[in-house]
C-alpha cells in the first residue's frame, strides 16, 4: 500500500487493518515511512478505522528508540480518537541536529495533514526523554502544533535550550515528570515551571512521587500499572481538552 503526501509517495509497510479490542474505537495500525530531507524515516501509525476527521498527534520517542511500548501507546491513543504518528527520528543516526528534527516534524505535520481522517487545525505534539526536550523546544516554534505533552524532558539542555524560548510559547503544554528522575532533576522542572508561570505561558504540571526517568516503559514495554495508566489518561484528557474530540 502506498500513501501519497504532498507529491511524495510514501510506502506503508504492514498497513493491513488490524481489529483490536478497543476502549472506544476499533483501529488500524502499522509501519509507515515519513520522507524528510530526501530520506525515509521508519515510523509507526495508528488511527481509528472509521469516522473523523480526528485530531492528529506526532509522538517523539525517547533516546532508546521506537520501542514496542510506544507502539502500544500509539494504539491506545488511537482508541481514544486520535490519529497518531510515532516518528522514527533515529532511523539514520542516534543523535540528530535540532534543525534535522525540526524539518522531520514539519514533514510529519504534512504527512498527517494530507490524510482525510485528520483535522490539520487540531494537531498535537508529545515526546519522551529526548523527545520531551524536543516537545519543549519545538512547541513554541512550530505553529502547526496547538498543544503538547512533554514527558521527562530537559528544559536546560542543548545548543538552544527550551527554557530560552519560554517567551514564544503560546500553545498549552502539559509537563509530566517523576520526582526520582536522576537524568532530568525534578528541581529543574520546578524551575522551568516557575519561569513559565512568570512569563504567563500556558502550562500544566503533573508530578509522580518516586518515579524515575522514562517511567512509562520498562524493558521496552509499556507499563500497565496504576501510575502508568493515570499518566496516560492525563495525556489523553489534556489533548481532548485542548484539541477537542
Amino acid at each position: 500500500m502506498k500513501l501519497r503526501v504532498a507529491g511524495m509517495v510514501l510506502l506503508a509497510l504492514g498497513m493491513m487493518p488490524m481489529l483490536v479490542t478497543a476502549q472506544e474505537l476499533d483501529i488500524e495500525s502499522g509501519d509507515v515511512e515519513v520522507t524528510s530531507g530526501g530520506q525515509a524515516y521508519q515510523s509507526y501509525l495508528a488511527a481509528p478505522m472509521e469516522g473523523g476527521p480526528y485530531p492528529g498527534i506526532v509522538l517523539i520517542h525517547s533516546f532508546r528508540g521506537l520501542e514496542p511500548g510506544y507502539h502500544a501507546m500509539v494504539g491506545q491513543l488511537a482508541e481514544e480518537g486520535f490519529v497518531v504518528l510515532a516518528v522514527g527520528w533515529q532511523t539514520f543516526e542516534q543523535s540528530s541536529p535540532d534543525d534535522t528534527v525540526s524539518q522531520l516534524l514539519q514533514d510529519s505535520v504534512a504527512f498527517l495533514s494530507a490524510r482525510d481522517d485528520v483535522d490539520p487545525e487540531r494537531l498535537g505534539l508529545t515526546g519522551f526523554c529526548a523527545g520531551g526536550r524536543y516537545t519543549m523546544l519545538f512547541l513554541p516554534q512550530l505553529d502547526a502544533f496547538k498543544a503538547g505533552v512533554a514527558w521527562y524532558g530537559f528544559p536546560y539542555s542543548g545548543d538552544t535550550t527550551p527554557a530560552s524560548l519560554i517567551g514564544e510559547l503560546s500553545a498549552p503544554m502539559l509537563i509530566i515528570h517523576g520526582t526520582a528522575d536522576e537524568a532530568s532533576a525534578i528541581g529543574d522542572i520546578y524551575r522551568y515551571a516557575t519561569e513559565l508561570q512568570d512569563a504567563g505561558a500556558p502550562f500544566e504540571l503533573k508530578v509522580y512521587s518516586g518515579e524515575p526517568h522514562g517511567f512509562m516503559l520498562e524493558g521496552g514495554q509499556l507499563r500497565t500499572d496504576e501510575v502508568a495508566q493515570d499518566a496516560f489518561n492525563q495525556m489523553a484528557d489534556f489533548f481532548k481538552r485542548k484539541l477537542g474530540e
